[in-house]
């Protein structure tokens, strides 16, 4: 699993995904954030690599409470 940033332009890539997300209702972009994780997760491929980085999500979600 890739730790290092790793995006051309990760600004422009949080830009679009709050442009999409902030004209839905919570509901709906709830169901919109799961259906990109699933689409990446079908690039991925790897189980192992899928698991640890939803592992390492739960964690960093964990921490901030």
């Amino acid at each position: 699993m890739k730790l290092e940033p790793n995006l051309e332009d990760p600004d422009a890539i949080y830009e679009k995904l709050i442009a999409m997300l902030e004209s839905q209702e919570p509901n709906m972009a709830m169901r919109l954030c799961a259906r990109l994780v699933l689409l990446l997760a079908n690039h991925v491929g790897d189980k192992g690599v899928i698991d640890e980085a939803i592992d390492r999500a739960a964690q960093l979600t964990d921490a901030q409470k």
